[in-house]
């Protein structure tokens, strides 16, 4: 599989509000070591796709803000990082990195994927990679990446997929993808187990996708296909201002993925967490025996269970009779938040911030 032509897009342009008050603008949750491994969230990725596809083919998408923080991290070269002057969500970012891979080699085959996502069982993750990217290359399929649901998750998008060919590690049709469902719906999916959950991670041709552009999302291949000559020259930049001014604000999934019929998934089964919320690391960390999760030998806990606590190490922390709480201590920010509510916490912020 670690062929010259296979490349790999990492997405690192978040800015991972549902993390707050550990991410912030400044340093968003990919840039941090959310997990205590001493690296983070974005070295992780890099780590992991560097042993299937060459270095100097591992391209990263962000924002021009967080650049040098790119680099300074993963200490790649510049013109590895692709940098979006605005924010117009995941489609115009792909389909300029695809047009820019695909000017330079026509031939290439793309795995595209978050940077800000856990994989805890390597070796399988490679086997369901290999799968998609053989998929990928051998047809004009675009292929998602579906991970098994363990509960009714209402944070998920959700691919259903053709029933008739569900065995574990196999490629399925997609049916349709269906958004994050509320509770009773995503019991009714998991029961019918032919839905698993949208990872967010892709495998194509660059020539597939470019077609699947042209077809079902005309605009976006006017603006970044058509017009290529900017490419690789020293007016990229001032063409990427003009492109993204003109460009919708508009998701991968909403603009090509949704369309297409020819769209497959991998029914993987890797162990897998998107880390979009304090509640997706509660299972990860070490716990005590009511459930709390252990942030250091200072944090005490009494009459208190299932809590989640982040904070500086050489703190000394008393917790008293609170249950089911995340609590997120920083240098200058303190969030004590229950729970139940974690989904409100952007609408929280907003508030505050218009204060």
């Amino acid at each position: 599989m670690n062929n010259s032509s296979t490349y790999c897009l990492i997405m690192a342009g978040g800015v991972g509000s549902r993390f707050w008050p550990l991410s912030t603008n400044d340093n968003p949750k990919q840039f941090l070591d959310i997990l205590g491994t001493g690296k983070s969230l974005i070295q992780l990725t890099f780590d992991r796709f560097k042993q299937i596809v060459p270095e100097k083919n591992i391209y990263v998408l962000t924002n021009l803000d967080y650049k040098n923080k790119v680099i300074k991290q993963l200490g790649i070269n510049e013109n590895q990082v692709l940098c979006e002057p605005q924010r117009k969500n995941t489609a115009p970012c792909l389909a300029y990195a695809t047009a820019k891979i695909h000017k330079k080699d026509s031939n290439a085959l793309m795995l595209v994927s978050p940077a800000d996502h856990l994989i805890i069982n390597e070796n399988q993750f490679f086997k369901d990679l290999e799968t998609g990217l053989d998929k990928a290359n051998s047809s004009d399929e675009l292929v998602t990446f579906g991970i098994k649901p363990n509960r009714p998750d209402t944070g998920y998008g959700y691919i259903e997929f053709d029933g008739l060919n569900s065995s574990i590690n196999t490629v399925a049709k997609v049916k349709q993808f269906r958004e994050k469902p509320n509770l009773d719906l995503a019991k009714k999916f998991i029961s019918q187990g032919n839905f698993y959950w949208n990872s967010g991670m892709f495998a194509w041709k660059s020539n597939t996708i470019k077609n699947s552009f042209m077809k079902y999302s005309n605009e976006l291949f006017k603006i970044f296909f058509e017009d290529d000559l900017n490419y690789n020259t020293e007016n990229e930049a001032n063409f990427l201002n003009d492109a993204f001014q003109k460009c919708e604000d508009i998701s991968i999934d909403y603009a090509i993925l949704e369309n297409d019929p020819n769209t497959s998934v991998v029914l993987s089964s890797f162990d897998w967490s998107d880390l979009g919320t304090w509640g997706s690391l509660k299972g990860l960390l070490k716990k005590d025996k009511n459930g709390n999760s252990i942030n250091n030998d200072k944090t005490y806990f009494f009459n208190s269970t299932d809590c989640l606590v982040k904070a500086n190490t050489d703190k000394t922390i008393l917790i008293d009779g609170l249950k089911g709480y995340i609590i997120i201590d920083t240098e200058d920010k303190l969030m004590i938040l229950n729970s139940e509510n974690e989904q409100e916490l952007k609408s929280y912020l907003k508030n505050i911030n218009q204060k």
